[in-house]
């Protein structure tokens, strides 16, 4: 894509204690980060997965589910499908920082089975294109960038977008929260310049 990518993790991911999975109190399983996969407890992998996006889904088969179901966009998402196959109890396998996720009809119990701790970090200095993943690593990457005015932002979501406040040469939201289109954002606003229209509006 004619992309230098330059990767600076902002978090190092430890694991939480794992205690094993009684599977038959369960129907599913929520994923909504590919963390949560990696670092999913004994006996979870043998329950139908439901997982956001793509790159959740390929953790949690790298895992050993047998069952995933990819969600179209979020863990609303991905919690209406588990109540549209009649999942009546469900375990989120999520980090210490999480986004409840609820469904009708669906009792979804939460278990934190990773935590994201901050890194020391000397800070970011543009001319760039920052990829935001999460509102969280949003939040963060604007505490330390450097002048805003040479860094553009491509967020995987409106929340993420956010997250960052206001300031930067520009910001814009991917097409869909996926990496592809993420991607592809990024290469936009760094091959025209930051000039980016999407659907025939400005980004946000």
């Amino acid at each position: 894509m004619g992309l230098e990518p330059v990767v600076s993790p902002l978090f190092a991911i430890r694991r939480v204690a794992a205690v094993p999975v009684e599977a038959e109190r369960y129907d599913a399983v929520l994923l909504t980060s590919a963390n949560g996969a990696r670092h999913a407890p004994p006996g979870a992998a043998g329950l139908p997965c439901f997982a956001v996006g793509e790159g959740t889904a390929a953790a949690a088969r790298a895992a050993g589910f047998g069952d995933v179901r990819t969600g179209p966009c979020d863990g609303a998402a991905a919690a209406a499908m588990m109540a549209a196959a009649g999942v009546g109890r469900a375990l989120h396998l999520c980090g210490r920082e999480h986004v409840g996720v609820e469904a009708p009809g669906v009792a979804i119990e939460r278990r934190v089975v990773y935590a994201a701790e901050p890194v020391a970090h000397e800070g970011f200095e543009g001319p760039a294109v920052a990829v935001i993943h999460s509102p969280r690593s949003g939040a963060r990457f604007a505490e330390l960038a450097g002048a805003r005015g040479a860094i553009a932002v491509a967020a995987i979501s409106p929340a993420a977008a956010a997250s960052v406040g206001e300031g930067w040469a520009a910001k814009a939201v991917a097409a869909a929260p996926r990496d592809q289109a993420l991607l592809e954002l990024a290469a936009q606003l760094c091959h025209h310049g930051f000039n980016v229209v999407r659907n025939g509006g400005d980004g946000i």
